[in-house]
């Protein structure tokens, strides 16, 4: 078998090095790919997709069903109620870039961008890119300690409803079980279907599978490398797991970024293969899809997932950033960042354990487990869902860091989550002094929460008021709740019946006048502690 310096060696011919680098520890024997590390059942019984037919295929699907690729009929589709009831789930960054975890899940593009910080790491510690180049970390990711079943039932303990793997990030790398690359998690490093596998745990104890899809960045991610002399192709072919490996756009934010239609429609036969081959109950897309040249294929992808979930009589949405779909057809995202008021629609954050990464890294900065629950219980009073990155080590263990904060926040849950669960918005999302920052990548911003900060949950006719901050003299003042004349436009003018605290069966004393809803309470928390208030 080639070894993978033989795979680079600069001195061969340069086409001979291009064909080894394109298939990968592959030969090419009689006009046929031999995979030399296993031959599989798999790869016996199945060829790799006709992409004309596969395009076909989803032309039917979308043909035949209910839903059609134009926005005036995507926006006939309702936002799940299991999705707006479960409020909490985990996302997980692992794929090859958690091997050399170092600096985030951009090493593969940053390895290649000369001068970085990432590229010297990399000479320093793996040698010339010509010599070593991303993909062969590949055998390096064995995840030969990955146990789903203990990860599900860690997220299960946690308090997660739903938990979505990114099934494909920037780098090009499937880590699920494909008809489309070779590049995928099956065939080469672990040889295991991780998301499969995922979703059998998962699903057992009692929790929701989505999925993630950051392929489109794949489109200039890897491009850097054409640059200087490295292991990358200059034009790589479209099996290669640097293609296309195209130059960057000048504005990484603006929306001529022009992906090719050969790329997008390889883009939705991926997509479409996800759908069909795990049935996820949640699509999330990254933000780059905020293309002009992805819309097409946007909607298209929006009406074949959402008439395949017709068909298999499921509710299913799709997260989304900026404006990447229109507003109503699927589910609005926020990175690293929150809502500063209540919305009248159900939108959710996603944001990671560790502030400077969302794969594993030796030097991970961990946020307190009490900070997120804060951020957790915003989001909720919002009309938001909270889904929390842990980046699993490239062994498939996860570290004692992440699960330190995981165990809290769930046994924070054990004793909240009817606060949490299941719960609407009130009239209010809450009061205090404590304003928070408006919009996306802001939860590196501490917010200091005082004892006058409560967030309102609701369900029937409970009023869950959430103190973001204990207060050592166990005295809490809720404003919200204050008597006064119908006409002073006061918050509430029903009745308060009870006031009880979660957690502790000693009943607090509880007033109520003109200035508000009076708690003495002896219950004490290090973290957001939650009153129970009947109302009439």
């Amino acid at each position: 078998t080639m070894s993978i310096t033989e795979t680079n060696n600069s001195k061969r011919p340069a086409g001979f090095r291009r064909l080894l680098s394109c298939k990968f520890l592959m030969c090419w024997y009689n006009g046929k790919e031999k995979n030399l590390l296993e031959k599989s059942s798999f790869w016996e019984e199945n060829s790799m997709i006709d992409m004309k037919k596969a395009l076909q295929s989803i032309d039917d699907v979308i043909e035949k069903g209910p839903y059609k690729d134009t926005w005036a009929s995507l926006s006939s589709w309702q936002t799940p109620k299991w999705y707006q009831k479960a409020k909490f789930g985990i996302f997980i960054h692992w794929g090859v870039y958690s091997v050399p975890a170092f600096d985030s899940e951009w090493y593969p593009r940053n390895m290649y961008i000369e001068g970085s910080k990432v590229y010297e790491h990399h000479i320093k510690t793996y040698g010339a890119h010509k010599d070593f180049g991303y993909k062969d970390f590949i055998p390096m990711f064995k995840a030969e300690k990955f146990d789903p079943n203990a990860w599900a039932a860690l997220f299960k303990k946690a308090g997660a409803k739903y938990v979505v793997p990114v099934a494909e990030h920037h780098d090009g790398f499937q880590m699920y079980r494909s008809n489309i690359s070779h590049w995928n998690a099956y065939e080469m490093g672990p040889k295991r279907d991780i998301v499969g596998e995922l979703k059998a745990a998962v699903e057992a104890q009692g929790m929701t599978l989505g999925v993630s899809s950051h392929r489109i960045e794949h489109w200039f991610f890897m491009s850097n490398g054409k640059k200087f002399e490295s292991d990358m192709p200059q034009n790589p072919d479209r099996d290669d797991l640097y293609w296309p490996s195209m130059p960057d756009p000048e504005n990484f934010d603006a929306i001529d970024g022009k992906p090719s239609e050969e790329f997008m429609e390889d883009w939705l036969v991926r997509t479409c293969e996800l759908i069909d081959n795990y049935h996820p109950k949640i699509l999330y897309f990254d933000w780059w899809i905020q293309q002009e040249a992805a819309k097409p294929y946007l909607k298209k992808a929006a009406a074949y997932y959402y008439n395949r979930a017709a068909e298999w009589n499921e509710e299913v949405a799709i997260d989304y950033k900026f404006d990447a779909y229109m507003f109503g057809t699927a589910v609005p995202d926020i990175e690293r960042g929150q809502m500063a008021d209540i919305k009248p629609y159900f939108w959710q954050t996603d944001t990671a354990i560790a502030l400077n990464s969302w794969c594993y890294t030796e030097n991970n900065d961990f946020r307190p487990a009490g900070d997120i629950i804060c951020d957790l219980v915003d989001i909720v009073s919002k009309n938001g869902a909270l889904l929390l990155n842990v980046g699993p080590k490239a062994d498939g263990t996860i570290s004692d860091e992440d699960t330190a904060v995981l165990t809290a926040i769930g046994d924070w849950m054990q004793v909240n989550g009817e606060a949490i669960y299941d719960t609407h918005v009130w009239r209010t999302f809450g009061e205090g002094p404590t304003k928070v920052q408006d919009g996306g990548f802001s939860d590196g911003v501490k917010k200091n929460f005082t004892g006058e900060d409560f967030r309102f949950t609701a369900k029937d006719d409970t009023l869950f008021a959430i103190a973001l901050k204990v207060n050592d003299n166990g005295e809490y003042h809720i404003r919200s709740l204050r008597m006064q004349e119908h006409t002073a436009g006061t918050v509430y003018h029903g009745l308060v019946e009870s006031v009880s605290v979660l957690g502790t069966d000693d009943a607090p004393v509880w007033t109520r006048d003109e200035n508000g809803l009076h708690i003495k309470t002896n219950y004490t928390s290090d973290k957001p502690i939650t009153f129970k208030i009947k109302l009439n």
